[in-house]
Parts: structure tokens; sequence; C-alpha cells
């Protein structure tokens, strides 16, 4: 009989949390008003820090997450992200996302710079790409030439490269890192560049709009592609490859498959994904999906 008042009791406060958050203007079960008016005036990939599910519109379901760790694959999302001052930044807050701990050779995070803030530097013999989804910083390195990244740009960083990113007002940066694999006598150089720069390449049997942000000789082990997607438009393949991949959705929601599970995702969405996983993405909604993707390369799996 007790058992049996206390489920009552749950499922009334459920039922009263549920009336409270249908009948707020901020609650779970309503979306933000955005015309489409809106969406044009908004800087690009604004959604990565202000998505529409974030961590206060789910405040009135208390322990719910949308975040998945499995042994080959994870979804992180945004009501999840913990942050904390990063190892040998200045007034820097990072979440990290991918490490080793999960089984990926490679660590992906944000790193939320704030007024008057500056980059540490990476371990020895570590890569280093960082790409700008908020705000802006000044690149400078051993020659003491500044070069400003804006939102869609990046910059890679070799290993044991100098370098120094500095922010006045605020910023967000997503970040790899990843330990050089060396191959004979190829060295990699610095590469600052933006998206809009990168020619369009080929996919054969795919619609999926392609641009890739590092060269593609021998030299680098990794590499960053973006992927657009319009709505309906999906992956051909069904993928199951060695490659680990790092993804953040930049804009834009649809479907990801990974093994046998089916996930709705968003823009500010992060997904790893552990060799052989299979993998495949359906856009949907009204709106453009892009997302950015880190793909090991050009190395012998052995």
């Amino acid at each position: 009989m007790r058992s049996l008042h206390l489920i009552s009791f749950v499922i009334i406060i459920i039922i009263s949390l549920l009336a409270k958050a249908s009948k707020s203007d901020d609650g779970f079960c309503s979306a933000p008003s955005i015309t489409e008016s809106d969406e044009k005036t908004k800087p690009i990939y604004w959604k990565v820090t202000n998505p529409t599910l974030s961590p206060s519109h789910l405040q009135d379901l208390p322990g719910y997450t949308r975040s998945v760790y499995k042994r080959d694959h994870a979804l992180i999302t945004p009501e999840s992200h913990v942050y904390s001052p990063l190892p040998d930044w200045t007034n820097t807050l990072g979440a990290y996302l991918i490490t080793p701990a999960m089984g990926s050779h490679f660590v992906m995070f944000f790193a939320k710079m704030k007024e008057m803030s500056s980059s540490g530097l990476p371990p020895k013999d570590i890569e280093r790409l960082v790409f700008v989804v908020e705000g802006a910083v000044t690149l400078t390195n051993t020659s003491s030439s500044s070069t400003k990244l804006t939102v869609d740009s990046y910059a890679y960083l070799p290993p044991n490269f100098y370098h120094s990113l500095d922010c006045v007002e605020s910023a967000t940066l997503v970040v790899f890192e990843r330990r050089y694999e060396h191959l004979g006598s190829h060295t990699t150089e610095l590469i600052v560049g933006s998206t809009d720069k990168q020619p369009l390449l080929e996919t054969p049997g795919e619609v999926f709009e392609l641009r890739k942000l590092l060269p593609v000789s021998l030299a680098y082990d990794f590499n960053i592609h973006i992927m657009d997607f319009q709505p309906g438009e999906f992956l051909n393949v069904k993928e199951v490859h060695y490659n680990q991949h790092g993804l953040l959705l930049l804009e834009g929601q649809g479907i990801y498959r990974l093994g046998d599970n089916w996930y709705p995702v968003q823009a500010g969405d992060v997904i790893w994904m552990a060799p052989f996983v299979p993998q495949w993405y359906g856009a949907l909604g009204k709106n453009r999906s892009r997302y950015l993707l880190y793909k090991d390369v050009n190395r012998n799996p052995l």
C-alpha cells in the first residue's frame, strides 16, 4: 500500500511539472518563437552556443539529458557540458568533449575565452587545430606576425610550433589536438583559412557538399571536413570504416544513426564515433545542416 502511495505521489509531481512547463513561455514543451527573418539576422553558428534545447529549457526535468555514452560512440549534448579552467590558458573555461579515456586517439574540446584571455601551448609533439564558432581571436606566431580569426575561420598549428591565441572581448573555439604521427621526411606547416575560401569537392554517389580544411598530402595525419546537407538529404553510404570521427553539428538538425541507435540531433551536439561503428545521417527541418567532422587519414591503421 505504501508503494502505491509513493507511485501516485511521483505521478502527481511529474504531471504538475509537465503542466507548469507547458504553460510557461520558456518551458521545454514550448519552442522559442523564431521566425525566418530572425534566423537571417543571427550570426552564423549562433545555435552552437544557443541551442534550441539548452540547459535552461530542460531545468524542469531533473536528471534528464540527451547525452549517451557507449563502447563505440557517444552523443554529448549541451546540457551535459562541464566547464572548468583550461590548464595553461588565461581567463578561459574549457569543456572536454572527446578524450582518449573514451577510446579516441585525439582530444576535442570547447574553449570559452573571456575578456583579455589567451591560450596556452599544447604538450610536446601535439598538433592543434582551432575553429572559431563565436567571437574573434588574434593568432600570433614566432615571427610576431598576427592574424585575426573570426567566426568560420580556423588555424592548424603544427607540433612544437610556438603560438598564442589572444581574445580582447569573448570567443568560443572548438579545438582538436592529437599526437602527431610522423611519416618519413614529411612535415606539416601553419595553415590559416576560412570555410568559405575552400573549394567544393566532388562526392561521387552523394548529394551533400564537401569542403576540406587541410591539404590532402601525406604530411597530415588528420583532416577536418565541412559537410552541408539540405533538408531531406542524407548520406547514401551507410559507413563502416576504420577511421575515428569527432563531429560538431554547426547548423540545422536531423537524425544520426550510430550502431543500432537512432538519435535526433541539433546544432551544438557533439558526436564521437569509434572505428567500424555503423553511421548514417539524414537532415531534417527547414534549414541547411552543416557539420564539422574530424577524420584521421594517411596513416597505416596497424
